[in-house]
């Protein structure tokens, strides 16, 4: 797959480590051991005096740092309060970045002195958001209420999409400002980066888009490479400053809107001349923010909820139409009209060996049947659904006036029945921001902003109405109705048979049951022989650091054995139940640990079916995991660990977290072999591993594909 040159300059671009701030505030830069300020940035003299570099930061600020100074850490801001400077107050914020303690000041004004009034007024757009009857309801009132709190002349509810273009759905605009509602930006505006640091600083304010960047100084390598993701006053990127200022903007602000830990859109607040607003508001806003997300995810889960109700009625009637039939291709036949209209399908299609019946529009049989080829394993899985079926299968494109879009099911039947619903290409244009494939070079060229955002339509080709989550569901529902229907009734035709049968089948369980017994049995043995013999040779090893290595390697292949025990206990040797597995091998691992870790342990683990040979990796990721947590979080004792598993879409998210030593002491011991192992594991299994604070203790998320490329 081609990557889309502007965005892969803008990841490149170090937007975290600007080395300059904007002006309108002060940073002051201290060595975290000695609390001495080494360096800064802005009007520190104008504040502070000429005398500012090698002074204690207590008492160049005046504040008795010794009770803050343990609690400043990495990811959070930390209140210092107020600091009187040589000619008005400051508002003062503090956070940890690598060897440093970062001081951030900002000029308090007559709006930081938050009275009642506003306390209510914030309390009030909450109440607002929950009587808000719709999603739409909701983001115009929040649009309205952000201006209020604000002042800025427009505010935009801005939504990312699934393939991260955003929309913005709402608005609330004075009447010189252009209105963007309905219109949608590509994902190269906001990269993936930019986003990663919405999440973590949820409020960011340009007050002057003509500002002019103060650097850190005195200049050093090290701290011109200084991170300043928790940063507030962090200077901007130059491309993102152009961008503003050819859409014609003189300030803007935006709010994060974080919904289950990713960013759902953002408050994107924009005013034609210079202005800032006080941290006060900021904090006001951010809280109000949160509230949103609340409420977003309330109405998207009742409107989900409904959605499920309306599908189950139609889920009966089809089911009603089971009868006794001793061919599935009899029950479609009858039941074809349902189970199309069951996902408001356009054509519906059902394939078992070389029956094949069809409902409504649909492709030519000898098209369906290759497309029922193409999605037969991974439908298997979990049931596949796309809106644009030729992405993935570009022999789709022929007939896109048909088939569009595909949800298909597999039935476990003797011979695999393949369901698949059909929705017929909807053209649909798109309103853009300005044309969305200008200003993004090929040939290698600097990245440059789009110079109009003037309205630009796009009519989309190739695709259909998107399935919802509760349409995919609602198939899968009635695909194991359907079996567990088919299943029950052959059962008791079968009981009949089995009498006559049961000797000769019962030899060939116990015959599939030794040999399988046998494979464990020797592979078992052999991890169990290589495992003695590391032990033996540690125990002769002369020197300390042979030892340890080859303990280490002795504590891996135990791993590897207890995964490889626990798989085969299952009773699939293709598809298994994730969470089911994880669950078991945590029991077995902590049989071989401390007794006291039998009640640390909090597991949380959603039902995901995935191939054996993906849940053997994510096995070993997890042992390996709790493995670290025991080494360096607790120095080998037992203490707490959360282990979450959860499903996002077409991915799964697997999370170990505990409240030990903390992320500079893990990530610092954890370059080892093991750590080495972890990211060639999830690079074969495509996914990404992630670290960060979990306050105290390390929190560790590895999210990988469900299926497999």
């Amino acid at each position: 797959m081609s990557i889309d040159p502007a965005l892969a300059a803008c990841e490149r671009e170090p937007i975290h480590t600007p080395g300059s701030i904007q002006p309108y505030g002060v940073m002051l830069v201290t060595a975290s051991d000695s609390r001495t300020i080494v360096a800064g940035a802005g009007p520190v003299e104008d504040h502070f005096g000429g005398s500012w570099q090698g002074a204690s930061a207590g008492g160049l600020l005046g504040v008795n740092l010794d009770d803050l100074w343990e609690t400043i850490t990495t990811g959070r801001l930390t209140s210092l309060g107020r600091v009187q400077g040589k000619t008005r107050e400051m508002n003062a914020v503090a956070y940890r970045s690598g060897d440093y303690v970062i001081i951030e000041l900002e000029p308090r004004t007559r709006e930081d002195d938050i009275d009642f009034t506003y306390v209510y007024d914030l309390d009030m757009a909450a109440t607002e958001f929950e009587r808000a009857s719709t999603l739409s309801d909701l983001c115009f009132t929040a649009a309205h209420r952000f201006r209020e709190m604000t002042g800025y002349a427009r505010i935009m509810v801005y939504r990312f999409l699934d393939d991260d273009s955003g929309v913005v759905i709402a608005e609330s605009t004075d009447v010189q400002s252009d209105s963007f509602l309905n219109h949608h930006f590509p994902a190269s505006d906001i990269p993936r980066q930019a986003r990663a640091l919405y999440i973590r600083n949820r409020v960011r304010v340009i007050a002057d888009v003509d500002y002019q960047p103060a650097p850190i100084r005195p200049f050093k390598e090290e701290l011109a490479a200084l991170d300043l993701s928790d940063s507030t006053l962090r200077s901007v990127s130059p491309i993102h400053i152009q961008y503003l200022r050819n859409m014609g903007v003189g300030a803007s602000a935006s709010i994060s809107i974080v919904r289950d830990g990713i960013l759902w859109g953002l408050i994107a607040c924009h005013n034609p001349t210079p202005k800032h607003i006080p941290r006060s508001v900021q904090v006001a806003v951010q809280a109000l923010a949160s509230s949103l997300a609340r409420q977003i995810k309330g109405k998207t889960d009742g409107e989900f909820y409904r959605e499920r109700l309306r599908l189950r009625s139609q889920e009966d009637a089809v089911m009603s139409r089971l009868g006794t039939d001793k061919s599935l291709m009899a029950f479609f036949e009858r039941s074809g009209g349902e189970l199309a209209r069951l996902v408001s399908a356009d054509g519906f299609a059902a394939i078992q060996g070389q029956d094949l019946y069809t409902f409504g529009k649909v492709p030519d049989k000898i098209d369906i049947r290759a497309i029922a080829e193409h999605v037969r394993v991974p439908a298997a899985v979990q049931p596949m659904a796309t809106q644009s079926l030729q992405t993935s299968y570009p022999e789709a494109a022929v007939y896109a006036n048909l088939a569009s879009g595909l949800l298909a099911v597999t039935m476990s039947t003797e011979v695999p029945t393949i369901l698949l619903w059909f929705r017929a290409e909807h053209l649909e244009v798109v309103t853009w921001a300005g044309n969305p494939h200008k200003g993004n070079p090929g040939d290698g060229s600097p990245l440059t902003p789009r110079t109009s955002f003037a309205d630009w339509t796009e009519t989309v080709k190739g695709k259909s109405r998107p399935w919802t989550l509760a349409e995919t569901e609602a198939a899968a529902r009635v695909v194991r109705l359907m079996l567990d229907y088919r299943n029950n009734r052959r059962m008791r035709e079968l009981n009949r048979e089995l009498a006559t049968t049961l000797k000769e089948n019962e030899a060939l369980m116990l015959q599939k049951d030794f040999l399988l017994k046998e494979v464990n049995h020797r592979v078992q043995n052999s991890l169990q022989l290589v495992s003695a013999f590391l032990r033996l040779q540690a125990r002769s090893a002369n020197d300390a650091p042979s030892k340890a290595h080859l303990d280490e390697a002795q504590k891996r292949l135990t791993a590897v054995a207890l995964v490889h025990r626990r798989l085969y206990k299952d009773d699939s040797s293709e598809v298994i139940d994730l969470g089911r597995y994880l669950a078991d091998l945590c029991n077995e691992t902590l049989s071989t640990m401390d007794d006291g870790w039998a009640h640390q342990i909090e597991l949380n683990l959603a039902p995901i079916l995935v191939a054996t040979d993906r849940a053997i990796n994510i096995g070993l990721i997890l042992t390996e995991l709790i493995i670290n947590a025991n080494k360096y979080a607790y120095d080998g004792n037992p203490g707490p660990l959360a282990i979450d598993l959860e499903q996002h879409r077409a991915s799964l998210r697997l999370s170990v977290s505990d409240r030990g030593n903390g992320k500079a002491v893990e990530t610092a011991a954890g370059y080892g072999f093991g750590s080495r192992m972890l990211a060639a594991i999830v690079e074969r299994l495509g996914g990404h591993i992630d670290e960060e604070d979990n306050h105290p203790g390390l929190r560790t998320v590895v999210t990988a594909p469900i299926q497999g490329a």
